[in-house]
This record gives structure tokens, sequence and C-alpha cells, in this order.
């Protein structure tokens, strides 16, 4: 195999599958980049048997061939070596020379052979969505998703589709995120299938605001394809929790507030916290709500913040951060908060997405 390729076109494709790529692997070929040329095309291709990565690069091939390299060390050499053209060869016994400009080094790679195949999809199903749409239905759920080993299925999205409806959920177990959005295709069965988070941030860094994603949902395996990168992901196994239980149905009296303000009142009383005192205290009165902290040994906060409020005067808490993590994530400029009571949660609504929030004992 013999090819030559420019520093910006090699590096750009080893970005987008280096990610996938796990220092700590017991098989060493997983450690490894396979890289194969098919007319002036060089594929790259990347996995840790969880997810499998993709992608395609122009070169100028000159010798056909395939063979994999050590992802890190590729990279960090591609990275320093002068711009312009580089030339890679594979020789016998595995190695591997790369020549820049009065530069070359020789690498040893492991034949192709050992490196696990991508997984083929027979699906006719393909599902499409516009890159900008699923990159904010990502963007405004998948910080909700669980992080403890221990709770194994709700360490990713589910994604769930009705006929032209597309919705994604996540949750901890004490917060939870649900965006719904209309699609342009439909399919004739419901698919329900939870995508792991490591998946689900490949599929993010490679989204754009312009073009559409389409999809291909398996048996135990998803192929997300983004403008030519192809994202195979297992499934999780189990069954989700029913996120509709937890929902509580709507109510009038909402605090109705500034949506900066309140991200800005949080954030200050949060530098407050420590790990064995993290609840915030919410005062809400008619006109205002006093956001305070206090923890013992390090000191107290108190904050006010003009509101609309019609409802009974109450004090509840909660976790900073997780209202902290929705509200940089929105956009508008005002926020309704539904506030239940001292043991229950606080619901945010809006159009299409749903945000729960559970309290803390203050």
């Amino acid at each position: 195999m013999k090819f030559k390729a420019s520093k910006e076109h090699l590096l750009e494709g080893i970005h987008k599958v280096q990610n996938v790529v796990s220092t700590k692997v017991t098989l060493p070929i997983l450690s490894n980049i396979l890289i194969e040329t098919k007319g002036n095309i060089l594929k790259l291709n990347a996995t840790d048997l969880d997810i499998g990565i993709s992608c395609e690069i122009p070169v100028e091939t000159v010798e056909e061939g395939a063979i994999t390299v050590p992802a890190k060390r590729f990279s960090d050499i591609v990275k320093e070596l002068p711009y312009g053209d580089i030339s890679v060869t594979a020789k016998k016994n595995n190695q591997i020379d790369i020549e820049g400009t009065n530069v070359r080094f020789k690498l040893i790679g492991l034949p192709k052979e050992e490196f696990p195949k991508f997984p083929e999809f027979n699906s006719k199903e393909n599902v499409q969505i516009e890159q900008a749409t699923l990159r904010e239905m990502l963007r405004l759920t998948s910080f909700a998703v669980s992080h403890e080993e221990s709770r194994y299925v709700l360490n990713g999205v589910l994604l769930e589709i009705e006929g032209d409806r597309i919705r994604i959920v996540a949750t901890d177990g004490r917060r939870l995120a649900k965006i719904e959005k209309s699609m342009e295709s439909s399919l004739p069965r419901d698919i329900s299938v939870i995508i792991p988070s490591k998946a689900i941030q490949e599929i993010n860094r490679n989204l754009v605001d312009e073009g559409t994603v389409s999809f291909v949902i398996g048996q135990n395996q998803v192929l997300f394809n983004i403008n030519g990168t192809l994202i195979a992901t297992r499934i999780i196994e189990g069954e989700f929790p029913n996120y509709n239980q937890v929902i509580p149905k709507p109510i009038e009296n909402r605090v109705i507030m500034n949506r900066q303000e309140l991200l800005s009142s949080i954030r200050r009383a949060n530098l407050l916290a420590t790990p064995d005192f993290q609840a915030v205290k919410f005062e809400v009165f008619p006109d205002k709500m006093v956001v305070s902290k206090s923890t013992p040994d390090v000191g107290e906060s108190r904050e006010e913040i003009p509101v609309e409020y019609k409802g009974s005067e109450m004090v509840v808490g909660f976790n900073p951060q997780f209202l902290i993590d929705f509200l940089k994530n929105i956009s508008e400029e005002q926020i309704e908060m539904e506030l239940l009571g001292v043991d229950k949660p606080a619901v945010m609504r809006m159009e299409d997405y749903l945000y729960l929030a559970l309290p803390m004992r203050i």
C-alpha cells in the first residue's frame, strides 16, 4: 500500500476516528486505526468493539492495500510533520514509512486481518433528520444521562420513534430531560433503543448545523451516517424506566423569571457548595425569589431576583448543578418553573421539551 495525502486531510480523518480508540485495551489491535486505500480514497476505521467509526478522505493512491497503525503515535507524527503532502507506505513485516518534507518516520503496525470488521446492516428502514435538529435534541438531553455503572440502563439516551415523531429521553434517576420533534420521513413500526453516552458524544462531535443525518436501526446496533462518517454503536440491552409515570400534570401557578438572572444567581450560590452540602435554597414570594446557600465552616450567600408568581410562599432546595445544566443549554429569555412542593420535583416545560429535577433536603 502506498498513498500521498495532504496533512490537513490526513489529520481531519484521524481526528474523526481516534476518539473511539481506548488507551486501556486488552487486545493490542484495538489501539490501532485501520487504513485502507481503494481508488483515490483512504478509508480510516477505529473501534472499541462497542462503537465503530469509519470515514473517508481523498488521497493520491500509488498502490492499493490496507494495514493498521498505532492510533496515538500515527496521530502525533502527522500532527508534528511540516505542512504539505505526506507519503505513507506499508512494507513487509507490517512496517509503515511516513514521509514529509525532509522528514521520515518508521512505525510498526499490525496486519489488517486482525482488525474487527465493521458491522453490516441489512435493514432498509432508513430514518432521516436534520443535523441541526438532532444536535439540539442531544444538547438538551444528554447532560442528564447517568454515569453510575450500577445503573447501566441509564448510561445512555432513550431514542423512540413513533410514525413521524422522534423522541429522546435521558435520566439519572434524580432528573429527567425529554424532547420530541417531527420528522419528514416515518417508519412503519415503532422503535425504542438506548444509545450509550460514549456513542452520543461521538455523534455530537460530528454533527454540524447544515444537512441531514440518516440512521439505520439493526437488531442490536444502530448505524449513523453523518456526511459520510459512519458511526456504528451497540445498543444498551434492558428496559428503560417508564418516564411518563414521574412527569406531573401541568399546574397554573408558575414562577416566571429571567433565565440569565436565575442562572447567574445559582452559579454564585454554587461557589459555596461542597460534596456534603450541595443543596441551594430557593424561597419563593409573589414578587421575588431568594436564592441562598449556607455551608458550615465555609460561608453563606443570599441573593434576590425578581419573579412573577401568584401561588403561596414556598421554600425548596435543589442540587444547583441540575439547574445550571438545564439553564445554560436553553436559549429562552424567560422561563416558567412549576414548583409543586417541598418534596416534589421542579418542572420546566417548553415547546416539545420538558425538564424535571427532584428536590434536595436543606
